[in-house]
């Protein structure tokens, strides 16, 4: 016997959100499937909060850094990375979270979901073409920074523990690594 799973579009999926079924489950669309999230402990959530508002302090007005809010992919998914640094639309945002086109990069802060962000999460983002992908291993102390998406994957890769890193979007910002993998 073989069992079919009910995939779920976006617009589904918000209609689910808007009964309230979800509000006490900490989940995300991915692929059509509702998952699970982990539950964000202390440490994830401290240096996440902390390179919010860093990113917020280097960026200025030149991008909107938002802290565990949905992105809208148009692969049936609807993640909520640690951050999304995404393009200052305003009020546009309240008929839509950005899209691909209005991020300029995600990063996701990972102690127990390592492996599922180096998998899952980095081919749904680089699927879409986000220009680039910072996962902080908080277990290495390490960022990961993705970039060049094509075919699905993420072509370059650097791994850091310190030194700075300019943003694709943004070359002339130099992020200071401590300040995302340990603020």
């Amino acid at each position: 016997m073989t069992l079919a799973i009910a995939k779920w579009t976006v617009e589904d999926y918000h209609h689910i959100v808007a009964t309230g079924i979800l509000d006490d489950r900490n989940v995300e669309l991915i692929h059509g499937e509702i998952i699970e999230m982990a539950p964000e402990g202390e440490p994830h959530a401290y240096y996440s909060s902390e390179a919010g508002d860093y990113l917020t302090r280097r960026l200025g007005d030149r991008a909107l850094v938002r802290q565990a809010k949905p992105i809208t992919l148009p692969n049936d998914s609807e993640p909520e990375p640690d951050l999304a640094i995404v393009q200052r639309l305003g009020r546009e945002y309240l008929q839509h979270h950005p899209y691909p086109e209005n991020i300029f990069w995600v990063v996701e802060y990972s102690q127990t979901s390592l492996d599922k962000d180096k998998t899952i999460k980095h081919q749904l983002y680089a699927a879409v073409g986000i220009p680039e992908y910072w996962l902080v291993d908080l277990a290495q102390r390490q960022l990961i920074v993705w970039r060049q998406p094509q075919a699905g994957q993420y072509t370059e890769q650097q791994v850091l523990s310190s030194g700075v890193v300019c943003p694709v979007a943004f070359p002339d910002v130099r992020v200071a690594v401590d300040q995302i993998i340990a603020p």
